[in-house]
């Protein structure tokens, strides 16, 4: 075997590959930031009962009253009488959207029939309540 000049002044065809790992990093990292921040939402404290689990869409709108007797929606604050407005002109686009309703339980009665009344006042149709099944005995809290 013969080794010649034309071989070893020719470019080299390898890949470098640590731009490539530097990019990659920087992305896991930003991911890892972000994701807790996605997560985020309104603390409720959900009735427990027992029924049967709804099937999602791709976009809810989510009605929610926290402890403190704040409306949201879809993790927005908003007003009472802004429900109805708002809710009227996300449904002259999508007029079969749902919309769910998650009420912390120590929110008085009132406040929660309110809600509803504006919500059944936008002209929803499809109102959803929101709760979470009760804990099996002997489990731990």
């Amino acid at each position: 075997m013969a080794f010649d000049d034309q071989s070893s002044s020719g470019s080299i065809s390898s890949i470098n590959v640590t731009p490539l790992v530097d990019v990659m990093l920087v992305l896991l990292v930003i991911f890892m930031v972000t994701a807790p921040i996605l997560q985020q939402g309104v603390s409720i404290n959900l009735p427990k009962v027992r029924a049967a689990a709804m099937t999602g869409e791709e976009q809810q709108l989510v009605v929610a009253i926290n402890k403190a007797g704040q409306v949201y929606l879809n993790d927005a604050t908003i007003d009472v009488p802004e429900i109805g407005p708002k809710l009227q002109a996300i449904l002259k686009l999508q007029p079969d959207k749902q919309v769910f309703l998650r009420a912390d339980q120590n929110v008085k009665y009132g406040e929660v029939m309110q809600v509803i009344a504006a919500v059944k006042g936008a002209g929803v149709e499809r109102l959803g309540m929101v709760t979470e099944p009760p804990r099996e005995e002997g489990t731990a809290k």
